[in-house]
């Protein structure tokens, strides 16, 4: 359908940024994100597609295609979750409760630095939950926060992170400034937070 616009996946073969640098535009894809919980057959996969223009998430689509679920949004358009055979709907982040928080942490990838960090909160519900269904789950107001204390790359985030936006969120490096796309040689993100709530600074709790 767009030609014209470089694809750039987890399967691509390695293109550097030298060349990568010169994109103003580009399709970011991870066909299956969530490795270990596809291999579990937990429904906890998806498969995630963006548009990145000028650095930034322009257009996310995040399908599960066990749970039958799609969300997506772009920019200035809203986000949506529609589940098949139910009715579209729009979603938005909820306002945190600082002493009653619900928190979204990776069923595979649970970190001792992701430990001390909630140890920082009181009265926290952890949810164990793979994928990027983590920040899916803040955009639609079920979860508070999503702390990323680890690696990952950038088609990792980059569906949701349009969602989260468009949905009221933000995702942010734990310095606060905003998550970006295509910046450097190496595609690894730096550690962030995903919330909808940003009148909490997140970042100084670590």
């Amino acid at each position: 359908l767009t030609p014209e616009i470089p694809i750039l996946t987890e399967e691509s073969e390695a293109i550097s940024f030298a060349d990568r640098k010169k994109w103003n535009r580009y399709w970011l894809v991870d066909p299956l994100d969530g490795t270990r919980e596809f291999i579990k057959r937990n429904g906890e996969f998806t498969v995630n597609i963006a548009l990145i223009e000028n650095n930034k998430s322009i257009l996310g689509v995040i399908n599960a295609p066990v749970l039958e679920t799609d969300y997506f949004a772009w920019q200035d358009g809203g986000a949506y979750k529609q589940i098949t055979n139910e009715k579209l709907k729009k979603i938005h982040t909820r306002k945190a409760d600082i002493n009653h928080l619900i928190i979204a942490g990776s069923r595979s990838h649970a970190s001792d630095k992701l430990k001390t960090y909630l140890k920082n909160f009181k009265n926290i519900q952890l949810l164990s939950i793979g994928s990027s269904l983590k920040s899916c789950m803040v955009a639609e107001g079920r979860v508070d926060l999503y702390p990323r204390l680890g690696l990952t790359s950038e088609w990792d985030t980059a569906a949701a992170h349009c969602i989260v936006n468009e949905a009221g969120g933000q995702i942010t490096q734990t310095d606060s400034s905003e998550l970006r796309y295509n910046t450097k040689d190496s595609l690894l993100n730096p550690e962030f937070f995903v919330f909808g709530d940003n009148t909490i600074a997140w970042h100084n709790y670590l």
